[in-house]
């Protein structure tokens, strides 16, 4: 039992075939027994013998009925069935016409292999016993039409059982071919079911939502995550497509997305903006879409995954949001401002720049500390907003600096600037309080894009105009200013190429000396930087120093003449009493000042600090935001000394005196010219005089080129001078050589004629 079951297990089970592939074989089948037919009746008819045509009558009688059961009978097995009692009728007519000639049965053996086709019991085991029965019956009914030999015609039932036992060896090899062909196909099937299994897994699990759409956009299949995302029931209705969808294009006039994917070969990347039909709301969508195609290169199905990235998109705008908004002020940025303004330029029209500037602003932020600066920067944001055109470009650049752009005719520009002042004439609310705040405007007009960065340049220039002339007004932007802006511009660029040399030799330090009021003698000297050319030209201060200053590049080139002064304090040895060197509020307030000056006295260890003289203008102290006493006591710990030059041109010098640790104060070239006729000036000196020795401090009187404001000096007991008088400044060679060939007392015993002509030196 257990051999037959197993004998049973290895034969095919038969059928299996898909239902369009049993179709295609059996009209092939069909076919050849009806062509089959046709040609037995023409060679029937080809033969002169009477019978030959009576089996033609009798085949066509019993073959053409196989043939029609074929084709109108329902089902697989009737009509396979049919098609192999055709094949058998017609290859026994075929052996009887032939009057049983061998060659004829060898039909039998080809029938049996087309039958094989079918893969199916019924019609290949009715074929073997019709074939049987046949040769066995047709063998004894007339053994001459069944056998074309003698010993077959004798032994008919032998011979049946002969070529039964052929045809169904040769049936074998169809039957073991069919068997193999079934394990493959097994085995595929089993290789198909496991790729499908993880494909279903792959594709029904994941959470990104996926599915699978005809080109004519019928939805194949989507998968959870799929029909979570949108909505959608278990089950779909059948033929849905994607136009059912609960989702609609933002852009209706961008193209179908379905028309898209068909569009493109092989992967795609496509973002399209989507609103809910259920609930109005709008999602940005990232589909991939992957297409497939057949052997003849015919798209059959594309796959597509979509992500939601409106989050992503949303934050993207956000932080655009944020790059083009000042985060303070909700104001547009520099850089909104900087992309935006060409723009505005293109449209054809003449375009305003207005740039602003509030007066004083570093006095309110550090009285009242920066929060309450911010809250008046957001004030004056809003008000600014309110008080300019409709469609102007309003930004803040940074710090306490705006700038309003709009499209107009110069006229309508310059009104929208004294509107803006006018605005600006009642204070600001601040929390409980009140605030009046003014601002400096500066006008300038752009036409073309080219000019974006020169009309805000230009209007930059004049607000500074604007704030040079007291503040709390408009300066419209004109050619002279223009020229200065040039002249700016080019000084800065020769600064930075006189930074980036050799800068003892293209900033050097000239020296000019500070004498004694009473003997003449030289007892200190002025460091004051010069510049030399590219063309060898030597430029005075005034040339750079003003572009060194608004750039910033004054940090770098204060500290190169301390290095300068305090490397020739350290050549000249102890013969000159000291070197003073001016130093600018933007380098005293940098954090790393003070820390560089005493790395630099330490890499000088045998220079006295003393002779190191920090001279600190008055009036740049009363604008700076630094806390100035604690950092020039930073300074004299280090044991330099402090200048406070050009005192007296501030608003409040007494207080300076006792708020600053100043050991020398310089009087201002405005109190010494004309002092010998102006008995006013002399009683000013004499009580600065008076209070600098209480406060234990020394004076030295700045521009002196009159000898008779010299002998007025002496008569007060001012202590130093300096001035044209005693020595303009020079190279430090010629400086040093003529101190060393015994100039150190340049005022005792010249002539009125030699101080004349000293006193005339520029």
């Amino acid at each position: 039992m257990t051999r037959t079951t197993a004998l049973l297990g290895w034969l095919p089970t038969g059928g299996g075939l898909r239902d369009e592939d049993w179709a295609g074989r059996h009209r092939l089948m069909t076919r050849l027994l009806a062509a089959s037919m046709a040609v037995l009746v023409i060679f029937g008819a080809l033969q002169d013998e009477l019978s030959a045509w009576n089996l033609t009558t009798w085949l066509l009688l019993l073959v053409l009925p196989c043939v029609v059961a074929a084709v109108r009978m329902p089902g697989r097995r009737l009509p396979s069935i049919f098609v192999s009692l055709g094949f058998t009728i017609a290859c026994a007519d075929f052996v009887a016409m032939t009057h049983g000639q061998t060659e004829a049965h060898f039909t039998f053996f080809i029938a049996v292999a087309a039958l094989a086709l079918y893969r199916d019991w019924a019609p290949f085991g009715v074929f073997l016993v019709a074939t049987t029965v046949h040769h066995g019956l047709f063998g004894l009914i007339d053994p001459e039409l069944t056998y074309g030999h003698h010993s077959a015609q004798t032994h008919p039932l032998f011979w049946a059982g002969v070529h039964g036992t052929a045809v169904l060896l040769a049936a074998g090899f169809q039957v073991i071919a069919w068997r193999l062909s079934e394990a493959e196909e097994h085995r595929a099937q089993q290789n198909l079911d496991e790729s499908q299994a993880q494909l279903t897994i792959a594709f029904d699990e994941t959470p990104v939502p996926m599915a699978m759409l005809s080109p004519e956009g019928r939805i194949v299949r989507t998968n959870a995550a799929y029909r979570s995302w949108l909505r959608l029931p278990e089950e779909l209705p059948a033929g849905f497509m994607v136009a059912d969808l609960p989702i609609e294009p933002v852009d209706e006039v961008a193209p179908r997305m379905l028309d898209v994917l068909v569009a493109e070969e092989g992967n795609s990347i496509n973002v399209r903006h989507y609103r809910r039909k259920d609930d109005g709301t709008t999602m940005w969508v990232e589909v991939h879409g992957t297409n497939l195609y057949d052997a003849r290169g015919e798209l059959r199905l594309i796959f597509v995954h979509c992500l939601d990235i409106t989050a992503n998109v949303r934050h993207q705008e956000e932080l655009r949001n944020q790059v083009r908004h000042d985060a303070l002020t909700g104001l547009l940025s520099r850089s909104a401002f900087e992309a935006d303004l060409p723009v505005l330029l293109d449209a054809g029209e003449p375009v305003n720049v207005i740039y602003i500037d509030v007066d004083r602003f570093k006095t309110i932020n550090d009285g009242s500390g920066h929060a309450a600066g911010d809250d008046l920067l957001r004030a004056l944001a809003a008000r600014l907003r309110s008080s300019v055109p409709a469609g102007s470009l309003v930004a803040r650049l940074g710090g306490d600096e705006f700038v309003v752009a709009l499209a107009a005719a110069p006229e309508t520009g310059a009104q929208a600037g004294y509107g803006i002042l006018a605005a600006f004439a009642e204070p600001l609310e601040l929390g409980d309080g009140h605030l009046q705040v003014s601002l400096s405007l500066g006008l300038a007009t752009g036409t073309s894009r080219a000019d974006a960065d020169d009309a805000v340049l230009a209007a930059d220039t004049a607000m500074y105009a604007a704030k040079r002339g007291g503040g709390n007004r408009m300066q419209i932007f004109s050619d002279d200013m223009r020229v200065k802006v040039r002249e700016r511009l080019a000084a800065e660029a020769r600064l930075r190429d006189a930074l980036a040399g050799d800068r003892d030799v293209t900033l050097p330090i000239w020296f000019q000396p500070i004498v004694s009021a009473a003997t003449g003698e030289i007892t200190g000297a002025e460091a004051l930087v010069r510049m030399r050319t590219a063309s060898g030209q030597i430029l005075a201060p005034g040339h750079f120093i003003p572009a060194a200053e608004e750039t910033g590049l004054i940090v770098p080139l204060g500290e190169h003449v301390l290095r300068l002064a305090v490397r020739h304090l350290v050549e000249w040895g102890d013969r000159l009493g000291y070197v003073s060197v001016n130093v600018s509020p933007r380098q005293l307030a940098e954090a790393d000042f003070v820390p560089m000056l005493a790395n630099l006295l330490a890499a000088n260890a045998g220079l006295d600090p003393s002779r190191l003289v920090v001279e600190i203008t008055e009036t740049a102290l009363l604008g700076s935001s630094l806390d100035v006493r604690e950092r020039l006591e930073m300074i004299k710990s280090l044991g330099v000394r402090i200048a406070l030059d050009d005192f007296g041109t501030g608003y409040s010098s007494l207080t300076w005196l006792q708020s600053v640790p100043a050991d020398v104060v310089k009087l201002d070239r405005s109190f010494v010219a004309g002092l010998a006729a102006d008995p006013r000036k002399a009683s000013i000196i004499q009580a600065v005089l008076w209070l600098a020795r209480s406060l234990g401090m020394s004076v030295v009187a700045e521009g002196v080129e009159d000898p008779a404001d010299w002998q007025a000096l002496r008569g007060l007991e001012c202590p130093s001078a300096q001035g044209y008088l005693f020595g303009r400044p020079q190279p430090a060679e010629e400086f040093w050589s003529a101190f060393q060939d015994g100039h150190d007392t340049l005022a005792t015993g010249r002539t009125d004629g030699d101080q004349a002509t000293a006193g005339a030196l520029v």
